[in-house]
């Protein structure tokens, strides 16, 4: 009995040792083990708990400074309940918001903030046929349900400032644009339509789903300008009073309706 109390003693010492290790485990001891599931990320000089730290520097696969991240994790996560408050800020993207974990292939993030400089992210591997998106894009989540990365649930508004589109001809401005996203049942639906002032008039509405898309939009120049007449004469041709109107779609939807995009 005596060896049995004293091993019981033991192991209870042990799992307290765990526990208050765990509990304020540094964050950079446990860097080594996250590593592998950052996607190429690399996070230096970093501080704080596993729990509520932070990295002063957060550095691309390439070696590019994308700017410093700071979270919250709760505790728990050690209870299969996992939820983080996440803060990340650069100089050409930037991500406030609240995620929760709500099954093994399902995730709820809420109050998030974006914003990204479209010119920054641009790929110079890709070569858009109507041109790269050019200016600041800022998004406002207010509830959004994510399974493997798709929304299934979505409640969101999104600005695009000082929009444009960059060609090798010269950049198509495009004003303010402003609208909402939603989702429900995995289908995506985004509007939009321009503040007002801008060079551009427009309005239109996108749908899109694991199955198809569906766009309809309607564009005018407000005022002469070459560059943007020139990317609004490749979207189409303009009816009587200059307005172009666009209708098409892709995959089943497009089957459905028997059009195709061009």
């Amino acid at each position: 009995m005596k060896l049995l109390r004293k091993i019981l003693a033991v192991v209870a010492v042990l799992l307290l040792a765990v526990a208050a290790l765990l509990w304020w485990l540094p964050a950079r001891w446990a860097m080594p083990l996250l590593q592998p599931s950052l996607h190429g990320l690399l996070l230096q000089q970093v501080g704080g708990t596993v729990w509520d730290g932070h990295a002063d520097r957060v550095q691309s696969s390439d070696g590019s400074e994308l700017g410093h991240v700071q979270w919250q994790l709760s505790r728990r996560v050690l209870l299969g309940q996992a939820e983080l408050q996440l803060d990340f800020t650069g100089s050409r993207f930037g991500l406030r918001g609240h995620m929760r974990k709500l099954s093994a292939d399902q995730v709820e993030w809420s109050d998030l903030q974006a914003h990204a400089d479209l010119a920054a992210l641009a790929d110079p591997r890709l070569r858009l046929p109507l041109g790269e998106p050019r200016g600041e894009l800022v998004l406002g989540v207010q509830r959004a349900v994510l399974q493997g990365g798709w929304p299934l649930e979505l409640q969101a508004d999104w600005q695009w400032r000082q929009a444009a589109m960059h060609m090798k001809n010269g950049d198509a401005p495009l004003g303010n644009l402003h609208g909402t996203l939603t989702a429900q049942g995995g289908v995506i639906h985004a509007q939009w339509q321009d503040d007002g002032q801008g060079p551009l008039r427009t309005a239109g509405r996108f749908e899109l789903s694991l199955l198809g898309w569906r766009l309809e939009a309607a564009l005018q120049a407000r005022r002469p300008d070459p560059a943007l007449q020139r990317w609004l004469a490749a979207l189409g041709r303009p009816d009587a009073d200059g307005t172009i109107h666009i209708a098409r779609s892709g995959g089943m939807a497009a089957a459905i309706t028997g059009k195709t995009a061009p």
